[in-house]
C-alpha cells in the first residue's frame, strides 16, 4: 500500500529559519514560490540577470539573484528550471554553493535518475512533484486547498531529508490533499511512460489516427475534428471527475457498448507490446540517452517533427473551428 502524508505529518517550522532558493520562475517556480511565501517562509529566486524572468520575479516582490549567488545564500535549493537546462545550471552555478548540510530538491527525477546531476554526498537530495500544472498549484492553494504531490528521497545526508521535503510540500499546500511517497526512479519512469504512451504521445496519435481515418473515408474534416478531438474533453472531464466507471455511467448505452467491444480492438495486444518496449527504453536509459544527444546536437529531429506536426490538417481545421467558440480564447 502507498504511504501518504498529510498536514499532521508535516512540520513547517523545520523551514522557518531557512532560506529557500527557487531556481527558475516559470509556471511551477512562480506558483511554488508564491505559495511558500504565503505560508510564511523566506524565498529567493534564481534567474538570468536582466531577463524577463528576473523582472517578473522582482515585480512579484521577490529578491532575485543569479543561480550562483542563490546557491551560496539558500539552505534549500529547488531546481525548477526546465529539465534540459538543469545539468548546465547545476555544473556552472549551483554546485559551487552546495555545501554540507544543504538540501537540493527537484520536481522531477530525470537528471538525478539518469546521472546528469551527481550531488556531493554531504547534502540531502529530495523531490516534491506536484501532480498538477503550476497555475493550478497556485489557484488551488489560494482557494484554501492543495494539489497532491509525490515525495522522494535520493540522499539522506542529514537524517531529516524526508522531513524537510514534507515541510516544503506543506508550504506549497500539498499536505492539504496528500503527499504520496515514491522513489526518484519510480517517479521518473512512470512520468515519462505516461507522457509518451498515454497522455501526450498515445492520445495525440490516437486523435490523429481517428481524424485521418474519417477524412480518408470521405467525411468532412470539420466533422472529423469535432468527433475525434473536440469532444474528447467531455470524456476526459468525466474520467477526471470520477474515474472510468463514472464516465461510462454518464454516456449512452450505445456508446458504452462500443467502448466495451471496440476499444480493445484499437488498443490491441500489439499496442501492449509496443508500450512494453517504450517502458523498457525508459527503464534502461535508451530514451534518456536519445533525448540528451538530441539536445546536444541542437534538436534537429525535434525541430523537424515539431514543424511537421504543426502543419497537419487537424491543426488547420481546428484553428478555423475554434473561431466559432470565442469562450475558448477567454479560458486560455
Amino acid at each position: 500500500m502507498a504511504i501518504i502524508y498529510y498536514d499532521k505529518d508535516c512540520d513547517l517550522s523545520l523551514l522557518q529559519n531557512k532560506v529557500i532558493g527557487i531556481v527558475g520562475y516559470g509556471s511551477q517556480g512562480s506558483s511554488q514560490a508564491l505559495n511558500l511565501r504565503d505560508s510564511g517562509l523566506k524565498v529567493i529566486i534564481g534567474a538570468v540577470k536582466g531577463s524577463a524572468t528576473w523582472k517578473k520575479a522582482e515585480t512579484a516582490g521577490f529578491t532575485v539573484y543569479t543561480a550562483a549567488d542563490l546557491a551560496k545564500k539558500a539552505d534549500m535549493i529547488v531546481m525548477l528550471a526546465p529539465d534540459t537546462a538543469q545539468a548546465k545550471i547545476y555544473a556552472n552555478d549551483v554546485v559551487q554553493g552546495l555545501t554540507e548540510g544543504k538540501v537540493l530538491q527537484f520536481a522531477h527525477g530525470f537528471n538525478i535518475h539518469y546521472g546528469q546531476i551527481v550531488p556531493p554526498e554531504n547534502v540531502d537530495v529530495t523531490m516534491i512533484a506536484p501532480k498538477a500544472p503550476g497555475q493550478m498549484v497556485r489557484e488551488v492553494y489560494v482557494q484554501g486547498n492543495g494539489v497532491p504531490s509525490l515525495v522522494a528521497v535520493h540522499q539522506n545526508a542529514s537524517g531529516k531529508a524526508l522531513e524537510f521535503a514534507l515541510a516544503y510540500a506543506k508550504g506549497i499546500g500539498s499536505s492539504r490533499a496528500g503527499i504520496l511517497e515514491t522513489t526518484f526512479a519510480e517517479e521518473t519512469e512512470t512520468d515519462l511512460f505516461g507522457e509518451q504512451a498515454v497522455l501526450c504521445g498515445g492520445a495525440t496519435s490516437l486523435i490523429k489516427a481517428g481524424f485521418e481515418t474519417l477524412v480518408e473515408a470521405g467525411y468532412q474534416p470539420e466533422v472529423a475534428y469535432f468527433e475525434c478531438l473536440h469532444e474528447l474533453k467531455l470524456i476526459v472531464d468525466l474520467i477526471y471527475k470520477g474515474g472510468i466507471a463514472y464516465m461510462r455511467n454518464s454516456i449512452s448505452d450505445t456508446a458504452k457498448y462500443g467502448d466495451y467491444t471496440r476499444g480493445p480492438r484499437v488498443v490491441s495486444d500489439d499496442v501492449y507490446d509496443e508500450m512494453g518496449e517504450i517502458l523498457a527504453e525508459i527503464q534502461d536509459g535508451r530514451f534518456a540517452r536519445e533525448w540528451i544527444l538530441e539536445n546536444q546536437a541542437g534538436r534537429p529531429v525535434y525541430n523537424a517533427l515539431k514543424r511537421m506536426e504543426s502543419e497537419h490538417l487537424i491543426e488547420e481545421v481546428g484553428s478555423e473551428l475554434r473561431e466559432m467558440m470565442p469562450w475558448l480564447k477567454e479560458s486560455k
